[in-house]
């Protein structure tokens, strides 16, 4: 259950940290992961998560998802550090992406995490590693690339039928120290009825290279790209409609368990949820500092921006919590961020009350908000946790010291 944000609370809140901040609930999101996990495990209970670092790397978040068991899945060496931070056992550590620096995907193969590879230049690479490491077994994956039908031509991986893909199959094939614990995909399309498609690609890898090469793979990592849950304002304009955490694991881990129906050595199903899990979890409030009204139309300036929430093009769900100023009514208002950019608006055409010192709360603000918001115009502002009776800071609001010490004055 979400708290509920009154004036009292925010005004409390705005006193020590500022008219802007992100408010957290953890809980929120330990009760996706357990209902998303659940929901696979229904038909395929060797099935994990994954968590998708990229979407928000919060160390609280991360934190959890070790506590719970899951794993983490970084795409860089920076996110492979707030794992290792966050005392993230490295063999729960998965690194896909297209480029990684060789120096720390040495570091993680050697402490016994798993690197997916991407292509054969960069297998040929970590084959020299091994190489250099005869007594260490270095565990890797394949991001493996086939058509599942939703009009995409992804860029990332190996292309099942292509040469490429035999080749490296044969080199590992015939290596003392590398093993294939995992073949990944993961594509563009969120919509559940993708999964199908999804699923049945992967057993079908699985089962070449099973058949053809003799290597049975740990784990089949299906990826992400999870609606969670939303406001209906949100899923409207998404297209998204009602979409459950059920819809996916009915056509992805059922056809799990009707493929490995009475096999004694099942391979584990990944699946790698960001906004599953977070979108929910975090609002994002910022106080109104101006009203004024050009050729008819009502600006409400806030100290908030695009910048901060990452859902361009987007009327999110807000709320309006009153400051206690003077307010009047108005009538397709649009409420604008801070920036000197024409189109950072918040909310378009909002009719209600409204007055300078208000609030305004967004919902779903989880993914990729933190972790794509730049240092433009302002630093960012605190992350609080909100959880408990007493507010947590998670993180502090960025200072002006934090953006120009890596300047030379």
């Amino acid at each position: 259950m979400k708290k509920i944000l009154d004036r009292a609370f925010l005004d409390s809140i705005a006193q020590k940290f500022g008219d802007a901040f992100y408010l957290l609930e953890p809980s929120v999101f330990m009760e996706n992961y357990k209902e998303l996990k659940d929901a696979f495990q229904l038909y395929y209970p060797r099935c994990n998560i994954a968590y998708s670092y990229k979407t928000n790397y919060t160390p609280t978040l991360v934190s959890m998802v070790e506590m719970l068991g899951g794993y983490a899945e970084v795409v860089s060496d920076m996110e492979m550090e707030v794992a290792i931070k966050s005392k993230v056992k490295p063999n729960h550590i998965i690194w896909n992406g297209p480029v990684k620096n060789m120096k720390k995907v040495e570091e993680l193969l050697l402490a016994g995490g798993t690197v997916n590879v991407d292509s054969v230049i960069e297998y040929e690479q970590i084959k020299k590693l091994a190489d250099s490491n005869k007594n260490t077994t270095f565990s890797i994956g394949i991001r493996c690339n086939y058509d599942v039908g939703d009009g995409v031509l992804s860029r990332f991986g190996f292309d099942v039928e292509g040469k490429d893909f035999d080749g490296t199959l044969r080199s590992i094939q015939l290596s003392s120290n590398i093993k294939l614990i995992s073949l990944h995909a993961h594509f563009a399309k969120r919509l559940p009825e993708y999964w199908t498609a999804r699923a049945e690609g992967m057993l079908k890898v699985y089962d070449y290279v099973l058949h053809t090469y003799g290597i049975q793979v740990d784990r089949l990592d299906i990826g992400g790209g999870i609606y969670g849950k939303m406001h209906e304002k949100l899923s409207k304009q998404l297209g998204v409609h009602s979409a459950t955490f059920a819809d996916y694991a009915s056509r992805a881990a059922k056809l799990f368990k009707e493929h490995f129906e009475g096999v004694e050595n099942k391979p584990w199903l990944f699946i790698e949820p960001g906004s599953a899990l977070v979108g929910d979890c975090v609002r994002f409030v910022c106080r109104v500092k101006s009203i004024k009204e050009i050729r008819g139309k009502v600006i409400a300036t806030t100290i908030g921006s695009q910048k901060n929430i990452s859902m361009s093009g987007i009327n999110p769900p807000i709320e309006i919590v009153d400051g206690g100023g003077d307010r009047e009514a108005v009538t397709d208002a649009d409420i604008v961020g801070f920036t000197c950019i024409e189109n950072d608006v918040l909310q378009k055409n909002y009719s209600g009350k409204l007055g300078v010192g208000d609030y305004l709360i967004i919902e779903n603000c989880g993914s990729y908000s933190l972790v794509m918001k730049p240092p433009f115009i302002l630093p960012n502002f605190a992350v609080l946790n909100i959880d408990n009776d007493e507010v947590e800071v998670i993180k502090r609001a960025e200072c002006f010291d934090d953006l120009f010490c890596t300047f030379s004055f």
